[in-house]
């Protein structure tokens, strides 16, 4: 069964320190574009992760994010306390020259003081998050990252049974306008004859009149639609063929609907029929569907 290119992925692990969240979207593209929204990937895990995620997903524009939430004890050991003493030093400083310049100024109190330190932004440490995936965990992580490409996979097949069913019925349906077409062809033939005898006998021509079925079998010839038919039919039988056994025919499927627009532009061109010429319409409005849903299968 074909697979949309759009999906969603979430999975969830919980670590000694922490939470750590994984999520991937997914939009249809031309190829696997892959961004890594996340700096908790050390590099030679972020190579990794992006051909896991290019050998279960094949194509789309792919966003993959790790995010991590430290549980409580983890979270009061953040604030770096080299930086607080620096910070509290030069303050201490600062306020002694004060004092010596200014006597009786310089009152500063500690906890006042410690207390604006640790809302400066720099305070709370950073650089353990780098290390918040690591080999010890790495195992577990990628457990999770797995878990979410089984959601995101279990969401494009879901998806991707909706477009199967669309597309397929649209295939159909232009199937089913070619008995129109052909219901309409002898009726077609008999109007341009008479258009052309009716056009001889307003400009009161003499004519030969074998010469004139010939020349009207010519002219017929030339509007004849019978190979465009054949061909619509066989591009019909090859897409259905394609969606049903490839595994992912979403750019070929794209080039056979280029072929059916040939098709159906000439059959257009040729029809000389506003009966067939309305047909020919909807025939359009069926493969611009078929060709915008095919943009989005894998």
């Amino acid at each position: 069964m074909i697979q949309s290119m759009t999906g969603y992925g979430k999975a969830e692990t919980i670590l000694p320190s922490g939470k750590i969240t994984v999520e991937i979207k997914s939009l249809n593209g031309k190829n696997a574009d892959i961004s890594v929204k996340t700096q908790l990937l050390p590099k030679d895990k972020e190579i990794e992760v992006r051909q896991m995620i290019a050998q279960r997903l094949q194509r789309g524009n792919i966003d993959f994010f790790i995010t991590y939430e430290p549980n409580a004890a983890e979270s009061a050991k953040e604030i770096n306390a080299d930086l607080v003493l620096a910070y509290y030093r030069q303050i201490m400083s600062i306020n002694e020259r004060i004092e010596n310049e200014f006597p009786g100024t310089g009152n500063a109190d500690a906890a006042h003081i410690l207390g604006s330190i640790v809302r400066f932004p720099d305070i709370m440490d950073q650089s353990r998050k780098a290390d918040v995936v690591n080999d010890e965990n790495w195992d577990q992580v990628r457990g999770c990252i797995e878990a979410a490409l089984d959601r995101i996979c279990e969401y494009r097949e879901a998806e991707g049974k909706s477009l199967y069913a669309d597309v397929t019925a649209k295939v159909r349906n232009i199937l089913d306008f070619i008995p129109e077409i052909e219901a309409l062809e002898g009726e077609r033939t008999a109007a341009i004859k008479e258009r052309i005898i009716s056009k001889m006998a307003e400009i009161e021509a003499q004519t030969d009149h074998d010469r004139l079925e010939q020349e009207m079998i010519y002219y017929i010839e030339k509007l004849d639609i019978n190979e465009e038919k054949v061909r619509l039919r066989q591009h019909c039988r090859y897409f259905m063929e394609t969606i049903e056994n490839d595994p992912y025919p979403g750019k070929k499927l794209g080039f056979i609907a280029q072929e059916m627009g040939r098709e159906i532009n000439t059959t257009g061109s040729k029809a000389n029929h506003s009966g067939i010429q309305k047909i020919v319409v909807r025939m359009k409005d069926e493969l611009e569907k078929i060709k915008e849903q095919s943009l989005n299968i894998l």
